[in-house]
């Protein structure tokens, strides 16, 4: 009997059997599995894999599978009609050209020269990156038949069903669609949303990415400022009225760069004022497995309660895994998910089959949830680190806000937009590789920043170096 099926068999077996057994009770050791169909370990292993990414079963490692709680029921669906008015906006002003500045996106993603330290990285340093499991996961998923074939061009099922359920109980697997990245899956967003030359609603300051995916899609992004509690949602109304526009993006976790997180009192402020626009919100949920260990618990996504589809969320595992596991999702209802769905297939067809099936082996195997924990315990660390390295050696440099998540500190230099260029220089000529926080304004920026990351370093000691290289170009800049 092929592999294959026989992990299916199992599963439907199994799956017809959950019943017998109450929430949180135990399932039938791996080796009575092996004994009572007669298949191999790794049969039994995939299949328990496979029910867990169903949501059905949990495991625990060193004690064995877990029948699961069950899910909450969906709720009733909600009136999308209003997105065909949306939609269907295209009369806009005049086109705006698409010129793209990658300048601020490759700021994070260029390799800095050797013996500079990466305190402008944008990814997990590779002493945080899960690189066995990942390539356990890859190699299990290599040996799966059919693991090179073409995958449905939504993304496999069962991936859209861990997406789904991560998002929140109002999302179902028929409204996700898998990406090649958060990226990927932005620029979709918004060229399904608006038209050439149609205004933007941007959080200031926000990703750069974003903003570069936004005019090259012809758009004009406008800024609407935010504070310690993100998006301030009376200048938002100001500004959808003052622009017309019918997009928000947001990123409502651990916003980058400021770190900020909106606030529960504003959450369904915002929508509201997005619905009474006919606008959509864009959720960037970039960071919510960059969670901190003393961070509390944290908002459910805007989409997880959002029947009448306002929101369209992008989420991704990227970020928490390698800059090369460039999976994610999008997330919408009615309409708009043709629209999403259509662009995603012209675009680029489908993700890759053996990235999906490395990804589903990822998540659901025990290594997920350990480096989860690791995760957030080790930036938790390094957060502190730098936050108390800069307040030692750079008190000059004002942190507004000290993240309970995410991957760097935001901070506001005591003069202006040129000491923030000189500082950048400065500070590559001393061996350490910051970023300007010119890239992240989509307009004049208040102030000059930086942004200094702790995730993309080795630790604390090559943070303290990093500190010490700062202020020493610090000092230069003063004494010139």
């Amino acid at each position: 009997m092929q592999e294959r099926s026989s992990v299916a068999e199992l599963v439907t077996s199994l799956r017809a059997e959950l019943n017998r057994y109450s929430p949180g009770g135990k399932l039938p050791s791996s080796r009575a599995l092996v004994e009572r169909f007669r298949v191999s370990p790794v049969t039994v292993s995939r299949a328990i894999a496979q029910l867990a990414a169903e949501g059905l079963v949990t495991t625990r490692p060193g004690s064995g599978a877990f029948r699961a709680e069950p899910r909450a029921a969906l709720p009733a669906p909600g009136d999308t009609s209003w997105q065909e008015v949306s939609l269907s906006g295209d009369g806009g002003p005049e086109v705006v050209p698409r010129t793209v500045d990658a300048s601020g996106v490759l700021v994070t993603l260029a390799a800095p020269p050797p013996g500079v330290i990466e305190l402008n990285g944008g990814y997990l340093h590779a002493s945080l990156q899960p690189e066995r499991a990942l390539s356990a996961a890859l190699a299990r998923a290599g040996r799966r038949p059919g693991a090179w074939g073409r995958p449905p061009t939504d993304g496999l099922p069962e991936l859209r069903s861990w997406f789904a359920r991560e998002i929140g109980p109002a999302v179902s697997a028929a409204d996700v669609l898998i990406t090649a990245g958060g990226q990927s899956a932005l620029a979709t967003a918004l060229r399904a949303l608006a038209p050439p030359g149609a205004p933007v609603l941007v959080e200031s300051p926000t990703y750069p990415g974003m903003l570069a995916v936004a005019r090259a899609t012809g758009l004009r992004p406008v800024p609407v400022p935010m504070d310690a509690d993100g998006v301030r949602p009376e200048l938002l109304a100001d500004a959808f009225r003052a622009t017309g526009a019918r997009v928000l993006v947001i990123q409502p976790l651990f916003q980058n760069p400021t770190g900020a997180t909106l606030a529960p009192a504003r959450r369904p402020e915002i929508l509201a004022t997005a619905r009474a626009a006919g606008a959509f919100v864009v959720e960037d949920d970039f960071a919510r497995r960059l969670v901190h260990d003393d961070a509390g618990p944290l908002p459910a996504p805007l989409a997880a309660d959002d029947p009448d589809g306002t929101v369209v969320h992008v989420c991704s595992l990227t970020k928490v895994t390698s800059p090369s596991l460039r999976v994610g999702a999008l997330a919408a209802r009615g309409p708009v998910l043709e629209r999403l769905r259509a662009i995603q297939v012209v675009d680029s067809f489908f993700v890759p089959r053996p990235l999906q099936e490395a990804a589903l082996e990822l998540v659901g195997s025990p290594s997920w949830g350990r480096h989860l924990a690791a995760v957030a315990t080790e930036l938790r660390h390094r957060r502190t680190a730098l936050a108390t390295a800069l307040g030692g050696e750079l008190p000059e440099l004002a942190l507004p806000h000290l993240p309970a998540g995410g991957g760097s500190l935001w901070l506001r230099l005591p003069g202006g937009g040129a000491e923030e260029s000189a500082l950048v220089s400065a500070a590559l000529r001393a061996s350490v590789a910051i970023a300007p926080g010119r890239p992240y304004f989509c307009a004049e920026p208040p102030a000059g920043h930086v942004r200094l990351s702790f995730a993309a370093v080795s630790g604390a000691a090559e943070i303290a170096e990093g500190v010490r290289r700062l202020r020493t170009a610090f000092d230069g800049l003063l004494g010139s």
